[in-house]
């Protein structure tokens, strides 16, 4: 029989024990806060109707998606956790309490062409709010509460979460006569920080078609800086010209005044006149989260408020504010920079017992002891040498040896020994959950991500 060569598709990311470990650590970072907001987990199927995925795409979208037949059916993998959070919410209209706050973590699909920190098949962390015909714009300061908390609990402090209204864009445009082409210069404006004002400039003339005296005034415009009160305050200046600006300016003071209530420190939000992401589909509110110790990695969270999330489905307004993290990317990138934390134990098990009889009675009975204190206990049951055992503990990567002999057993503990520093301790089986447990707990202190 001819040999096949193992292979992983391109783009697709496959992870060695230690690092799913940590990855898993991550995504349950996120799962609990998350949870602890309110937000219900949600599982949507991966292959949707195609019908139902590209009810929105069109354009890139279509390019993109892994469509397929099977028998009758034009079937593809989902694209993102949006379209089909849509679907969802029109299926279940009825029968769900509204808003409707639900979390995903979820492999999406896209067939775009792989490269460095951009897959093919990925996950996305995703939080959305969706309410029944109005949604208060409480929830859309809340969103970025709950990042922060995700953040944090990573052992990050050196992140910004910059903020935005739409509104606000479209408003200040239609003041200059440019609503026909504000899409084009949102885009233009999106490439401020990779390109600089001067090409931006450039472009906004010779593709946008603007005058010298509107691309001045835009470059003016998104660079307010300052505090979020200082930011705040020069953007009055332009209040009561048109409507739908003073729209945007009121729901971004509501949004930064509430940011604080909601227990985040200013230094980690700030007003960003330059971010508007996608052109049609955000109406309102805008996010994007930045490192700032790594701003090559570009935002590594990013949302929104929309106002018609389910139209193609339901003929219901269903406005919704949501928020997603590209965890594949996120995790890939850390862990090519070195940023992830060699210090978190990231071993399939707290501790490992090595039995040195033949009776294996003791330590299955030990090792189910361990497990009852709460500790991931795997039982070494091959009959090899010793020195090849703790071989394969220290390829394991186990925090602890747990040790077995006939002594042992005769005095009713166990050899207890730290992998990391080789200190080893005689303790009965309460006194080893205890110590075991003890050390986990300090080394469950560290932060996952490092900063500088």
């Amino acid at each position: 029989m001819e040999m096949i060569k193992p292979r992983t598709l391109s783009g697709f990311m496959e992870l060695l024990p230690d690092k799913q470990l940590r990855f898993d650590r991550m995504a349950d970072v996120i799962r609990r806060a998350y949870a602890s907001y309110g937000f219900t987990p949600l599982d949507t199927p991966a292959i949707e109707d195609a019908q139902i995925l590209l009810a929105k795409g069109g354009g890139d979208t279509e390019k993109q998606i892994y469509r397929f037949q099977k028998g009758d059916s034009d079937l593809a993998l989902r694209f993102d956790l949006t379209v089909p959070l849509a679907k969802y919410v029109a299926l279940h209209y009825s029968e769900l309490a509204f808003p409707f706050r639900r979390f995903q973590i979820s492999k999406v699909y896209r067939g775009e062409r792989a490269q460095r920190g951009r897959f093919r098949e990925f996950y996305q962390a995703d939080i959305d709010v969706i309410g029944d015909g109005k949604l208060d714009i409480l929830n859309e300061a809340e969103i970025p509460a709950v990042i922060y908390k995700v953040f944090s609990g990573f052992g990050l402090r050196r992140f910004q979460i910059h903020v935005n209204n739409r509104k606000i864009l479209n408003g200040f445009y239609a003041m200059l006569g440019l609503t026909e082409k504000s899409g084009d210069i949102m885009r233009t404006v999106d490439k401020l920080d990779k390109i600089g004002p001067d090409k931006v400039r450039a472009l906004l003339l010779d593709d946008c078609g603007l005058l010298d005296a509107q691309a001045d005034e835009i470059l003016a415009f998104i660079s307010i800086r300052g505090s979020n009160a200082q930011v705040i305050n020069a953007l009055e200046s332009y209040a009561g010209r048109n409507e739908t600006f003073d729209t945007g300016l009121n729901e971004l003071k509501v949004v930064t005044s509430n940011l604080t209530a909601f227990g985040m420190p200013e230094e980690n939000f700030t007003v960003d006149l330059t971010i508007a992401r996608g052109l049609d589909y955000y109406t309102g509110t805008v996010y994007e989260t930045l490192l700032l110790d790594h701003p090559e990695l570009g935002s590594v969270c990013s949302g929104g408020r929309y106002d018609n999330l389910a139209g193609y489905y339901i003929d219901k307004p269903l406005p919704g504010v949501g928020i997603s993290i590209g965890l594949t990317r996120l995790f890939y990138v850390l862990d090519e920079q070195g940023l992830l934390n060699p210090a978190i134990p990231a071993a399939p098990a707290d501790a490992l017992v090595l039995p040195m009889t033949q009776d294996m009675g003791a330590a299955i009975a030990l090792a189910e002891e361990l497990r009852s204190a709460g500790l991931r206990v795997q039982l070494y049951s091959e009959q090899k040498k010793f020195k090849q055992k703790m071989a394969y503990a220290n390829k394991l990567g186990v925090p602890f040896a747990v040790l077995l002999g006939e002594d042992e057993i005769a005095q009713g503990k166990c050899s207890v020994k730290e992998m990391a520093s080789g200190e080893q301790r005689l303790l009965n089986p309460a006194e080893a959950a205890g110590w075991i447990g003890q050390t986990l707990r300090r080394a469950g202190d560290l932060p996952m991500i490092l900063e500088k």
